[in-house]
C-alpha cells in the first residue's frame, strides 16, 4: 500500500490559548472546511467540547461527485496548546493520520500539519490519488488557510 505524507504550514496572529481554544474544538472544522463538502459533525458535541485522547468524532461530508460519506476518526493523542493526532476509524481511506501541531512564535502561532495517507485498491488507488484525491486535499487545506485568515487576520 502506497502511502502519501502532506505538510502544511500557517502563520496565525493570535495566541497559543486563542488557537487551541478554536482548533480543539471539533464543531470548529466546519467552519474551515470548502462548502462543496457539505461537511457535518454528527457527534453530539457542544461548542464548549474540546478534543481529548480516545475522543470519537463521527462526520458527513460530501469530498467527490457528489457522493455522501460517512467517516469516523478519533483523536488517539493530546498535547494540551502543543498538538493533537486524529487518526481514521472508519472512512474512504486505507489509512487517515493527521497530526496537528501548534507553536508560539513572535506574534502569533506556528501551525503545522503533517498528514499521511493512504488510498485503498492497489493501482487504481495510486491512479486516483494522482488524477483526483491529492489535488484535492491540497485544495482543502488552501480553502483552510483563507478561512483560518478570514476569522483571525493574515500574519
Amino acid at each position: 500500500m502506497k502511502t502519501y505524507s502532506l505538510k502544511f504550514v500557517q502563520n496565525i496572529p493570535i495566541s497559543i490559548d486563542e488557537a487551541w481554544d478554536f482548533f480543539s474544538s471539533p464543531l470548529n472544522l466546519e467552519k474551515i472546511t470548502p462548502n462543496d463538502m457539505k461537511f457535518e459533525v454528527t457527534s453530539d458535541y457542544t461548542p464548549q467540547t474540546k478534543m481529548y485522547a480516545g475522543m470519537i468524532i463521527t462526520y458527513k461530508v460530501t469530498p467527490l461527485f457528489g457522493i455522501k460519506l460517512d467517516w469516523m476518526t478519533e483523536i488517539t493523542h493530546v498535547q494540551d496548546k502543543k498538538y493533537f493526532v486524529d487518526e481514521q476509524r472508519f472512512g474512504p481511506y486505507a489509512l487517515w493520520h493527521h497530526q496537528h501541531h501548534f507553536k508560539e512564535i513572535e506574534g502569533g502561532v506556528e501551525m503545522t500539519d503533517l498528514l499521511h495517507y493512504a488510498i485503498p485498491y492497489g493501482v487504481i488507488g495510486r491512479l486516483s490519488n494522482t488524477l483526483l484525491v491529492k489535488k484535492k486535499v491540497k485544495q482543502i487545506f488552501d480553502y483552510r488557510v483563507k478561512a483560518v485568515e478570514n476569522l483571525f487576520g493574515k500574519y
